[in-house]
């Protein structure tokens, strides 16, 4: 029996296996991979470049200016996807490839998929050394690629075209399993994508993937429905895999039937809305006063889709020593964490089938209760912090407040380091489900602007909520990384960006500052300058306008407002700057566990390592 045959090179098999996979998307049929963001150096331009070309209507490439911040929009768009579609980044090999470590990290520390591609060296070594070939004299087969394999859930080498019969279906299994979602890396050899090969034409049939849902062992679930039905305080804490399962309203549903109070994780932020009935705020390190106060007093903790990092957590002093926690997650490795009652499966599935377990229970009625007056108290708090005033330095709560009160419910809030995680998350009432991102699992300065492209571009398919990214970022970051502003403005995707001028970085200055270390190298008047009583200041405003967004200074929050108001209704990239307050902060009520200095000369940092002693003291170590 003849089997069919399709003669191609490495690079056009790659890209036509990407073009005929798909997925579902509210029902209907989508490319899996919606597009690629390219910049093409000798590594890729001359194949992979000639494979991409042919099929821009399929699978189109979108020219970035930074590999780091091209792959943090693949991130973004991810995100707003719900991990239900993919996009690729594709480099050169070299300083190319490296650029886009960071962002693996980012993909890798928040679960999220995206595709990276780089050329590599030559599989014959003939030519070597090849320009922005880095050699290891005792191994000649490592190179700079082999810097992603401590940041992807998948990695590959490519060397014989046929190896790609093998490697992409597993990179793309890698990418949708819930349990093991993250980031895949293929190198391309650069003699290996000319290199045509006779490809089972079968191999190229289009595939429509589903995501799996994982449904949880029995056993596992009856002992979790055992332990949450002694609860007489039980809390819900609702993490990123709530809203990845797309199990928001079936969890919804599940608290208010059981009359358990939901808090939420910085990525879970967002399942609910800001005034339903159950939801009691954020928790942690940048959370609400209403949702520690119930963890500390929690007696059952029913985690759902969270890796618990430490923000999370208060480092571990969150709750109580005699807490139970209950964890139900996808990955086995973060069920098991301190000790936990481990439900290994699918959050959706798994909320159902412990609901059918619980019989009739149902927490006391006071207790949801108080987590309503806890969280009315925090709301008025909210309102206290965010009133407009007529400060000629207004905070970072006035400024998310402005910002809240004129954003569309289908708006997305972006966030990532900086000031900006603390008060959008404690700060930012979500109005529609599904419309923050805040990115805090890798904390990565210049996430913001680049997935405000990606967002854009999700919101414009099946999936997205139609509405407009709103980035809020600092000056500081601002400055690391804005190129992505002219690649919004220059392909046409709509977003708003609002840099709070702080004058350096602000809320590294106040942890420093808080461990009793003196202001220094933060703030642009703590830092080795020319003139430090007249730092050089960017005039943000001038600069987005020279990459071709719409831009404007706004001198107040009355400024401000009118400025977002005019932004709704621009086309393409808006930026406003506003001079913002670099020692304003809502306060937090949760601890944090870093390393201070155990022998210093300061005073004040001998004090704070006292301090920190006490915080170890309350931490639940290891259960």
């Amino acid at each position: 029996m003849t089997v069919k045959t399709l003669r191609l090179t490495m690079a056009q098999a790659l890209i036509r296996y990407l073009c005929n996979q798909f997925t579902e998307i509210d029902g209907e049929r989508v490319p899996l991979f919606a597009g690629v963001f390219a910049i093409f150096g000798h590594g890729n331009v001359t194949c992979l470049s000639e494979a991409l070309e042919t099929v821009q209507d399929q699978l189109p490439t979108w020219r970035g200016q930074n590999e780091q911040s091209m792959a943090l929009a693949a991130i973004g768009f991810a995100k707003a996807k719900r991990r239900r579609q993919i996009m690729v980044a594709a480099t050169s090999i070299g300083p190319g490839a490296l650029n886009m470590v960071t962002a693996a990290g980012v993909a890798m520390a928040n679960r999220l998929p995206v595709l990276l591609i780089a050329g590599d060296t030559f599989a014959s070594r003939l030519p070597d050394p090849v320009l922005q070939q880095v050699e290891h004299f005792g191994d000649p087969t490592l190179t700079v690629n082999d810097a992603f394999k401590s940041v992807v859930r998948y990695w590959d080498r490519i060397v014989l075209p046929e190896q790609l019969l093998q490697s992409l279906p597993q990179a793309v299994a890698t990418m949708l399993d819930p349990a093991d979602c993250g980031p895949a890396f293929i190198g391309l050899a650069q003699d290996t994508q000319e290199i045509a090969f006779d490809y089972p034409a079968v191999f190229f049939e289009p595939k429509v993937w589903k995501i799996p849902r994982p449904r949880p062992d029995r056993d596992a679930v009856a002992a979790a429905a055992r332990l949450l039905a002694q609860a007489k305080r039980p809390l819900i804490i609702s993490g990123g895999g709530v809203r990845y399962s797309l199990a928001e309203e079936r969890l919804a549903e599940f608290a208010a039937k059981r009359g358990i109070p939901v808090v939420e994780t910085i990525a879970g932020k967002g399942a609910l809305t800001h005034h339903h009935p159950v939801h009691a705020g954020p928790i942690g390190i940048v959370g609400s006063t209403s949702a520690n106060a119930l963890a500390k007093d929690a007696d059952v903790v029913l985690a759902i889709g969270t890796r618990l990092q430490d923000f999370t957590t208060g480092s571990w002093t969150a709750f109580s020593r005699d807490a139970q926690f209950i964890s139900v997650n996808a990955a086995r490795f973060d069920a098991v964490k301190h000790r936990a009652l481990s439900v290994v499966g699918d959050a959706l599935e798994t909320i159902d089938e412990l609901d059918q377990a619980l019989g009739a229970y149902k927490a006391d009625a006071a207790h949801m209760q108080r987590a309503k007056t806890l969280f009315a108290e925090w709301d008025n708090l909210l309102d206290e912090h965010q009133r407009v005033t007529n400060a000629p330095v207004p905070s970072y709560a006035q400024v998310v407040g402005v910002l809240n009160r004129v954003a569309r419910p289908e708006d997305t809030l972006i966030a990532a380091a900086g000031g900006t995680p603390g008060e959008v998350t404690k700060g930012w009432r979500v109005k529609n489900p599904n419309t923050f991102d805040c990115e805090f699992g890798f904390s990565c300065m210049g996430y913001e602007i680049a997935a405000g492209w990606g967002c854009s571009m999700a919101q414009e398919g099946p999936g997205g909520t139609g509405g407009v990214p709103i980035v809020m970022l600092g000056d500081g970051t601002y400055m690391m990384m804005n190129s992505d502003i002219y690649s919004a403005a220059l392909t046409g995707h709509r977003m708003i960006v609002v840099v709070c001028d702080n004058g350096g970085y602000a809320v590294i200055n106040r942890l420093q500052q808080a461990k009793g270390v003196p202001g220094f190298n933060n703030l642009l008047a703590d830092c080795r300058i020319r003139d430090r009583e007249n730092p050089l200041h960017v005039d943000f405003a001038k600069h987005a306008q020279a990459m071709g967004a719409h831009a404007r200074k706004a001198e107040s929050l009355a400024d401000l407002e009118e400025a977002m108001i005019w932004a709704q209704g621009n086309e393409g990239v808006t930026v406003i700057s506003i001079v913002s307050d670099a020692w304003k902060w809502v306060p937090g009520d949760a601890d944090w566990d870093v390393g201070v200095p155990s022998v210093s000369t300061f005073e004040t940092v001998r004090a704070a390592r006292a301090a920190q002693e006490n915080i170890r003291k309350a931490q639940r170590v290891g259960v």
